[in-house]
């Protein structure tokens, strides 16, 4: 696994006037691989937009190493960077502190009756949003620890797939301590995702020992 990080350049508006919506950012991330763009290889990548210190960064996880070049497309030139992820990972000790970042698409389904596919709504309030972590931290392989965590940013995303209308997608970024129950299903849980849309900047959660 690689962990990878370029510096968006917000200032050149002429070089990110394309990306306007999730679906473009997804292209870039695609793009950023080209070897498997050519033969139409999809590898599970996972990635999202921080802001640190007014700056913004697009950060990504993946199986295999980007083409740095095509990863500063929209980037500020010279600042991606990539290193691999596995010494981080196999680091991880079950029962660690660590503080963690996540950005979610929290949505829950609503039954349409016996035998059909429930409609998919997003949760709207805070409350909401945080009991949505609080009820699938077990099963990610962790706790999330009393009073340390919170939601840091909230709000909605442009979307849109190529020839389909522009849709709103909820969104909640949480930060805060937990406690690693499950070394394995944590594992999982950096390297699949978390969640719903993680191919559109979604489920990608990162930790730092504390």
């Amino acid at each position: 696994m690689y962990l990878s990080r370029v510096e968006i350049d917000v200032r050149n508006r002429r070089k990110i006037k394309d990306l306007t919506h999730l679906g473009a950012y997804h292209n870039w991330v695609e793009c950023s691989f080209p070897n498997e763009w050519k033969e139409s290889i999809r590898s599970r990548k996972l990635w999202r937009i921080d802001t640190l210190q007014g700056r913004r960064y697009l950060l990504l996880v993946s199986e295999e190493k980007p083409d740095l070049e095509k990863l500063e497309k929209y980037g500020i030139h010279g600042s991606a960077q990539t290193k691999s992820y596995d010494k981080f990972l196999t680091s991880i000790t079950e029962g660690g502190i660590y503080r963690f970042r996540v950005t979610l698409n929290p949505v829950k389904s609503i039954s349409r009756g016996e035998g059909k596919r429930g409609r998919v709504v997003p949760e709207i309030t805070a409350t909401q949003q945080l009991r949505y972590l609080e009820e699938r931290a077990d099963q990610l392989g962790f706790e999330l620890i009393p009073d340390e965590y919170q939601i840091v940013e909230r709000g909605w995303e442009a979307f849109r797939k190529q020839g389909q209308e522009m849709i709103r997608l909820s969104k909640a970024t949480y930060e805060g301590l937990l406690k690693i129950t499950n070394r394995d299903v944590f594992y999982h849980t950096l390297t699949r995702g978390v969640g719903k849309k993680k191919a559109y900047g979604f489920g990608l959660m990162t930790v730092i020992p504390v």
